[in-house]
């Protein structure tokens, strides 16, 4: 996906530096070497090695309100102790877990039933590992020699002095206290293009089409092989001809009077946060790519930046919200990222049920707002009263969108929706009838397309009470072959230019 950015010339013995350094920086930083045999356990008050400032801890962190621990790497020093990596977000341990550095050289964390959860992948033994003031947990072999770093298997975030190489990955949280693999993916691809995209939590499966500014194509940053995150707050993507892209995620910052990191977000925003380390007790964003999210992506197949159902908008502060349309519910009361599901569900799309949509349905219309994707029909020109009835008496369809003579007739589930001020189209949401009990709607958790005989029956005798139920039979016979007549003249005019 295409970022906009500026492109910015650096003196060559600067990216000499950053090419250079970068790499070696985490051996050369103090440290407080940890011993072969050394262990934490989540019995001990404080399961953590401590950098040498106190800065970072490494170690067994308690999740808020839960008795679970992450093995992760944190900002130990403040009150809110973000964390900034970690190892087993998907499966967290139990009180009585324990992490041990081997007598073998292995890193491993141990669940409470002394089964091995996670260690690294490592071509060697190490010698010693060492939490360093720059964020890093590092392995070392003999000599000091490094084998094994978090910086190089990030999760979240990055942190200053931290680069992230082609073909690596930031994955989003999957919710502010699960620290699985969540929707979201910030790749720098091998072509170098800084791309990011959307994927499904449950198989980790990432679509194939990355954000981009107008959703159609993909703008590459250009021949970019590195992600640079230096000590003063410039993020930017080094390109092969020698000249850094700066990202537009804020000013540089003094690293001795602020902390920051760069982290990709719950909502997909990748953004800069700093931290002043006196006289603060919050983080600040100074700045985040892309700036609408909601209009910078079209993800197929997939559900695009919100779940199913659901369309995204910016609030007052830009950061883009899911929500439901009306007469939908969020899937998942806890978050709001995976989509919407119908508070009813029609089943009347078989012959003895035609005609039920207008009896029991009708349109809500929601301004400036679109589904991209799931048409299954399209009309143009033709007057949006049209567009309208169209869909009412259609089994099939669930949201019509009317956009200057266009008219898209749209079945479930509906994807990549937004909505915002800039979009033009306006959509009408199939909802039940207002004053309609609960008793008359389609059951909401029924996927089956036969009908409610129930509710047939509960709408002819109120109408006409039992003695009259024969002639309702008689009348709702006479009234489908009416819509059908209707909807047989509809498509007529629908295909009879205006």
């Amino acid at each position: 996906m295409a970022f906009s950015s500026s492109s910015i010339m650096w003196h060559l013995s600067f990216l000499s530096w950053v090419i250079l350094i970068l790499p070696l920086s985490s051996l050369s930083q103090p440290s407080n070497n940890i011993t072969l045999g050394s262990s934490l356990s989540t019995i001990q008050e404080n399961p953590s090695w401590l950098s040498p400032s106190r800065e970072f801890a490494f170690g067994l962190y308690r999740l808020p309100n839960k008795d679970l621990f992450l093995l992760a790497i944190w900002f130990y020093k403040i009150p809110q102790q973000t964390v900034v990596w970690s190892a087993n977000g998907d499966k967290p341990v139990q009180r009585g877990s324990i992490l041990n550095l081997t007598d073998s050289g292995q890193l491993v964390l141990y669940d409470n039933q002394s089964q091995e959860i996670w260690k690294p992948n490592i071509s060697a033994p190490a010698a010693m590992a060492a939490m360093l003031d720059t964020g890093e947990f590092v392995l070392k072999g003999l000599n000091s020699s490094r084998i094994w770093g978090t910086f190089n298997h990030p999760t979240d975030t990055i942190l200053p002095t931290q680069k992230l190489d082609q073909n690596s990955s930031l994955f989003s949280r999957r919710a502010e206290d699960d620290y699985s693999n969540g929707r979201f993916q910030l790749r720098l691809l091998e072509d170098g293009n800084l791309s990011l995209y959307t994927g499904n939590v449950l198989t980790g499966y990432t679509s194939n089409t990355p954000y981009n500014r107008n959703g159609s194509e993909s703008r590459s940053l250009g021949n970019g092989f590195q992600l640079l995150f230096d000590e003063k707050g410039y993020i930017g993507v080094l390109q092969r001809n020698g000249t850094i892209s700066n990202l537009s995620m804020g000013e540089s910052f003094s690293p001795g009077e602020f902390y920051q990191r760069a982290t990709i977000d719950l909502d997909g925003v990748f953004r800069k946060y700093v931290y002043r380390k006196t006289g603060r007790t919050e983080w600040d964003a100074t700045g985040g790519i892309p700036s609408d999210l909601c209009t910078a992506v079209i993800s197929y197949p997939g559900s695009g930046v919100c779940g199913f159902n659901s369309y995204c908008k910016l609030d007052k502060n830009r950061s883009p919200r899911c929500e439901c349309p009306t007469g939908y519910s969020y899937l998942k009361p806890n978050t709001t990222l995976e989509g919407c599901k119908p508070n009813f569900t029609a089943e009347s799309c078989n012959p003895d049920g035609f005609g039920n949509e207008k009896l029991l349905f009708e349109l809500e219309e929601m301004p400036n707002t679109t589904w991209i994707l799931a048409d299954f029909e399209q009309y143009y020109p033709v007057r949006e009263e049209l567009c309208r009835r169209s869909c009412l008496i259609d089994c099939l369809c669930a949201v019509v969108v009317f956009d200057n003579g266009t008219c898209s007739k749209k079945r479930l589930p509906l994807s990549n929706g937004r909505a915002g001020p800039g979009i033009t189209a306006k959509t009408f949401v199939k909802v039940l009838k207002r004053n309609l009990s609960l008793e008359d709607s389609p059951h909401p958790d029924s996927c089956k397309g036969k009908k409610d005989q129930a509710t047939l029956v509960h709408v002819g005798s109120a109408l006409l009470g039992s003695s009259g139920f024969l002639n309702f039979l008689l009348g709702n016979g006479l009234l489908n072959g009416r819509f059908r007549e209707q909807q047989r003249r509809i498509t007529r005019d629908l295909q009879r230019p205006n």
